[in-house]
Order: structure tokens, then C-alpha cells, then sequence
């Protein structure tokens, strides 16, 4: 997973100093299996909705290599988060039910 708020790496230090009002909800995360799983994933999923705004209130899912074309460095197999108003305890459930667990 890729959150700004871990403070597992030595890359969030600096922004955990600077951020002392939270941080939002987006977040990455990779799926083994590339491409073709990480769309597969992002297809089942029940609650979150497949778009790029992150303007709403509602849960989204983006393939963010999708969306930037041919060129993009990013993993083939990352989502692209963003946490809406739904219970935390109902994405989760959406986000295991998708990967298949």
C-alpha cells in the first residue's frame, strides 16, 4: 500500500512533520498480477465507483496507468484510491471480496 501517513519509509517522514492536520484519503495500493488483475479487481468491486475525480463524497477506484496512456511509469497493477463516506468496514469487505480473498 502507498499512504502518505505510514510512517514506514524513510520518504513519509518529511510529510508526517508538515502535515499535522491528518491526511486525506487516497491512497495506492499494488495487486499482484499487473494489468489484467489489478482491472479485474477494480471491475468487482461493489462500492467503489470506477472514475478519476477526486471531488465527491463517494468511494472511487482508477487504474491510474490506464488513464495516463501507453507511456505511463506507473506499476501496472496499481489502484488508485480514494476513501468517500461509505463505513470503512464495507470498503474493506468490497476491496477482499475483489481481490478474491
Amino acid at each position: 500500500m502507498h499512504y502518505a501517513g505510514l510512517p514506514t519509509t524513510r520518504a513519509t517522514r518529511s510529510p508526517l512533520r508538515q502535515n499535522d492536520g491528518g491526511f486525506g484519503g487516497v491512497l495506492s495500493i499494488e495487486v499482484a498480477g499487473g494489468k489484467e488483475r489489478a482491472l479485474a479487481v477494480a471491475s468487482r468491486v461493489k462500492l467503489f465507483t470506477r472514475a478519476t475525480s477526486l471531488g465527491g463524497v463517494e468511494s472511487l477506484i482508477e487504474h491510474r496507468a490506464s488513464m495516463e496512456g501507453p507511456h505511463s511509469l506507473t506499476p501496472q497493477g496499481l489502484l488508485r484510491l480514494s476513501i468517500g463516506l461509505e463505513h470503512v468496514d464495507d470498503l474493506i469487505g468490497d476491496l477482499d471480496q475483489a481481490l478474491g480473498g
